[in-house]
């Protein structure tokens, strides 16, 4: 690790137990100095141009002899009810979805498409190395030092009837060194390797030090997300929405910054509204490699808190009367507006037929944003393995493979989408390690007999999760609870049929200490256990009788 890097970490986790000590008189006392930590540790310089190579086919082939390109579209945070294909949508379906939803009506939706975890990180791991991240100990979300020992700590709800359980004395490994480790094989690296120029733009959260940044996991080119702002708090051309019932929101206001970063270089000022920016250079990636195979990681940070909204967007959304659904809202619609671009510029460059186009969601929408229905009709949220934390749009099109229309009924999971491109690519699925995903592509097409998975698993320490042939275990401990539910019958789990079927109960718990037995002990530990209520989001008072489980981290 870099000096630098080694001085920010100490400043940073100094200056955090400073606040943590502030917070005993004063909340903003705190959060200031969280500020001041960051701005030390991440300096931001003026907007860079970002150069994008350009190339040939090496081959010579034309577009349609080529394999194809392949576009992985990956939002942070989306809600199952923020897409309006499957007739949801926010405010009460008023803001439509037409570009993410042509995905599906053009290709393939797979009804049933399940991210790998609640939460954001661990999920990226699994699409990235197709493989469950607890077979390399990436079960936890990683955390800059001293978060998680003071978001409780900004809380200012005082309805909240469970307090989290803080691992003040864990040993733990710095925040750049949580991450997926180099020894896995990235779905960039097995494209590479078959001749695609491969590129990143936005979130990684997969480690930056130690051979773990994009750019050196199989990524030629990679446009980071230094840091997590859409916009300076005080620009003209944003609009805040922020949630001082949410501890979590009050952290990132003061922590994050407006920041890019290229190929591992300095951190500079993205050009734009951050959506819109990642937009446009989507839009360039394409237009750069028109004439090669590409592959094209774009993981949006959109529309995960910080709530800020582009205000022309805001301002074309005057119907919907709530502050905070209006600046959510918008910020759908520029993620939406954005997909649209770069299905746009596809057709335009004559690359629409030949190309691959894979949608989804790291996790489902969270319950600290406080919009009750934004997993709607799921139970649960972020920060839960109810269907509400991983039931997720999962969307393909690819138009000289897909017919329009098509739906694949049984579960899929995040893990899926590298085999599909892999295979797509003509690039064989690595042999010296267990590979969890599978093809999609023969399923899509009729091709294939069976299903994809009989069998799915979940875990982040309390919470954990089985999938067995339609029926579904959820447990939690604390509580000590367990759940079972008939998916078949009961999609939404409103049914527990734990004390009705013992016998089923007790066969998805096998199945669940099988598949735990096959994992590694997690790469660094939790340093958090907090309450997630079921079924009312962070706004809703908490009553002794609702259902919760707790959340590692």
């Amino acid at each position: 690790m870099s000096t630098r890097i080694r001085l920010g970490i100490s400043v940073m986790a100094a200056i955090l137990v400073v606040a943590t000590i502030a917070y005993v008189n004063r909340i903003d006392i705190a959060l200031y100095l969280i500020g001041k930590a960051v701005q030390h540790r991440v300096p931001v310089e003026p907007n860079r141009e970002v150069t994008w190579s350009t190339g040939s086919d090496p081959k010579g082939r034309p577009t349609g002899e080529r394999p194809p390109n392949i576009v992985l579209i990956l939002a942070d945070d989306l809600g199952w009810n923020d897409v309006t294909f499957g007739g949801g949508g926010v405010a009460g379906g008023t803001v439509p979805t037409p570009n993410i939803d042509s995905i599906a009506a053009e290709g393939v939706h797979f009804s049933n498409g399940y991210a790998a975890n609640g939460t954001c990180a661990p999920s990226r791991a699994a699409l990235m190395s197709g493989r469950y991240g607890t077979r390399f100990g990436f079960e936890f979300t990683p955390t800059p030092p001293g978060m998680m020992q003071i978001v409780p700590r900004l809380s200012t709800t005082t309805t909240r009837l469970r307090e989290p359980i803080i691992y003040e004395d864990v040993e733990t490994v710095p925040y750049e060194e949580m991450g997926m480790p180099p020894s896995e094989i990235t779905i960039a690296e097995l494209l590479a390797g078959q001749g695609y120029h491969t590129a990143h733009i936005g979130k990684w959260h997969l480690g930056r030090t130690n051979g773990m940044a994009p750019h050196e996991q199989g990524f030629k080119e990679s446009l980071l997300m230094a840091s997590g702002m859409y916009l300076p708090e005080d620009h003209p051309d944003v609009v805040n929405s922020k949630q001082d019932f949410d501890p979590i929101d009050r952290f990132l206001w003061s922590a994050l910054r407006f920041a890019a970063q290229f190929n591992g270089g300095v951190n500079f000022e993205p050009a734009r509204y951050l959506t819109d920016y990642y937009t446009d250079e989507a839009v360039k990636v394409i237009e750069a490699n028109k004439d090669r195979p590409f592959f094209l990681y774009l993981a949006h940070w959109a529309p995960h808190t910080p709530l800020q909204a582009a205000r022309e967007d805001y301002e074309a959304l005057s119907h919907i009367e709530s502050h905070r659904e209006r600046v959510y809202a918008a910020m759908i619609r520029s993620l939406d507006r954005g997909v649209g671009r770069v299905l746009e510029a596809l057709e335009q460059n004559g690359l629409e037929d030949n190309t691959l186009v894979m949608f989804t969601s790291d996790n489902g929408g969270a319950g600290y944003i406080g919009l009750p229905e934004v997993n709607s009709p799921f139970r649960g949220w972020k920060i839960s393995l109810f269907e509400g934390g991983i039931h997720v749009p999962f969307y393909a099109k690819w138009p000289a493979r897909i017919a329009p229309g098509s739906e694949v009924k049984e579960p899929v999971h995040h893990f899926d989408m590298y085999a599909t491109a892999a295979a797509a690519g003509g690039a064989a699925l690595p042999t010296d390690r267990k590979v969890d995903g599978v093809d999609l592509l023969p399923f899509v097409t009729g091709e294939a007999t069976g299903v994809p998975h009989r069998t799915l698993f979940w875990r982040s320490g309390t919470s954990q999760s089985a999938l067995v042939d339609g029926w579904k275990l959820n447990v939690s401990d604390p509580p000590g609870r367990a759940w079972l539910f008939d998916m078949k019958t009961d999609p939404t789990e409103r049914r527990d049929l734990a004390s009705e079927r013992p016998d089923k109960l007790e066969e998805l718990k096998l199945a669940l200490a099988a598949h735990n037995a096959e994992q590694p002990p997690p790469a660094w530990p939790a340093q958090i256990s907090t309450a997630t209520n079921l079924d009312k989001d962070l706004t809703q008072p908490e009553e002794p009788g609702d259902e919760y489980i707790y959340w590692s981290n």
